[in-house]
């Protein structure tokens, strides 16, 4: 009876053992490794790449194995009707001429070239300021400022004196002249007009002070000195603005400055005057680029008969370029994101990658491109986005994930 016992228990074993041991066999026959299977990968997360199997991390699924795709990381195949329905399609990469239309907004600003500034040609006080306020207008030959100076009011008395020896006989009458001409030479320099130095001859009691006229007409820009200052030789009174004609200034894109020229075309309109528009020129280009926010400062000149435009005043320019060659593209065929631009590219019927490229400016609906491509394929410029989503649809990322310009 034990024996029996003995005998049915091993039997009972032995069916056990087979019974896992065929288990096992059934439950690794739908995992078997070949020489295509790569990785394992979840139905529902297919963002998750195992190279063992194992159970999904996200949604605890058994990972399945993946086998090798003939088609390149950064491709992906789309059936005949995928491609209608999503509306894509592609065009040759070739290089075409277009017509640049980029809009800055720029101020106009007081142009520096028309500026002149009065000032001193003697040491002295400032006694007198007929001028104290900027934006006042300052006609030309109107009197400016009276200066108290000792350097002016001896060769004044210079003046007057060999004036007086002029009827002496002798040599006293000849030194006379030359002492005249000296004295006229130096009152000329100091910057009196031939009336104040012939009014000189008339005035036994010769004043120290002496009132200056302005040399040019103008806006006042700038007041650099105040009444009772002493000022040296050469020291700047007041600045004078010819605003008959203004600087626009504005700062464009990197990217467009290399396509920039002096003499290029541009029209200017303004927020404060909306049906008057001006059309101009690029009259200067910085040489220097901002390190800090990549713009360049492009400058124009803009008349202003009537003085209707003020300083400060705000205007959009329109910088043309006619007939620009270069490889442009629909904005919506580039996929543009923090990290990086790529577009999609027909590798061969059906099948389309991913290619990073560099952008440069954008204008009228389309986009330049400044990294070369591949000229014998095509490039999708409709529908990119339609890929990009299936692309994250099958792949479970970004087809530029981790890239960057």
């Amino acid at each position: 009876m034990k024996t029996l016992k003995t005998i049915t228990l091993l039997s009972i074993l032995l069916m056990v053992m087979i019974a896992c041991n065929s288990k096992n066999k059934g439950d690794h026959s739908g995992h078997k490794m070949t020489d295509k299977t790569i990785f394992y990968t979840c139905s529902m997360d297919p963002q998750i790449k195992e190279d063992k199997p194992g159970k999904c991390p996200i949604c605890h699924m058994a990972l399945a194995p993946a086998k090798k795709s003939d088609t390149d990381p950064n491709e992906i195949s789309l059936s005949k009707q995928q491609i209608r329905l999503g509306n894509i399609t592609t065009q040759a990469i070739t290089e075409t001429q277009n017509s640049l239309n980029q809009n800055y907004t720029g101020v106009l600003t007081i142009n520096q070239e028309k500026i002149n500034t009065i000032s001193v040609r003697a040491m002295g006080r400032i006694e007198k300021l007929f001028f104290k306020t900027v934006g006042d207008y300052v006609a030309k030959n109107q009197a400016v400022y009276q200066l108290y100076s000792e350097d002016i009011a001896i060769a004044k008395q210079d003046y007057f004196t060999a004036f007086k020896q002029l009827s002496m006989p002798g040599d006293f009458g000849k030194n006379a002249k030359n002492m005249l001409a000296s004295a006229k030479q130096k009152l000329l320099f100091y910057g009196l007009t031939n009336a104040q130095i012939e009014s000189i001859k008339n005035n036994k009691d010769v004043s120290p002070n002496t009132i200056f006229y302005s040399s040019h007409s103008g806006t006042i820009s700038e007041i650099a000195a105040t009444e009772g200052s002493y000022v040296m030789e050469g020291s700047g009174i007041i600045k004078l603005a010819d605003l008959n004609s203004l600087w626009l200034e504005t700062q464009v894109n990197v990217n467009y400055a290399k396509s920039l020229k002096i003499g290029q075309k541009a029209s200017v309109t303004f927020t404060d005057f909306p049906n008057k528009t001006i059309n101009t020129q690029v009259a200067f280009i910085n040489p220097e680029i901002n390190s800090d926010t990549r713009l360049l400062l492009i400058r124009m000149e803009i008349p202003n008969q009537g003085l209707q435009l003020k300083p400060g005043m705000q205007a959009v320019v329109k910088v043309m370029q006619s007939n620009a060659k270069g490889i442009f593209l629909p904005i919506d065929a580039v996929i543009q994101d923090e990290n990086a631009s790529y577009v999609w590219v027909e590798k061969r019927p059906g099948v389309f990658e991913n290619v990073m490229v560099e952008t440069g400016v954008e204008t009228n609906g389309m986009i330049e491109i400044i990294s070369d491509l591949d000229p014998t394929k095509k490039v999708v410029i409709t529908g990119a986005y339609a890929i990009n989503s299936e692309y994250k649809f099958r792949k479970g990322s970004d087809p530029m994930a981790g890239m960057k310009m």
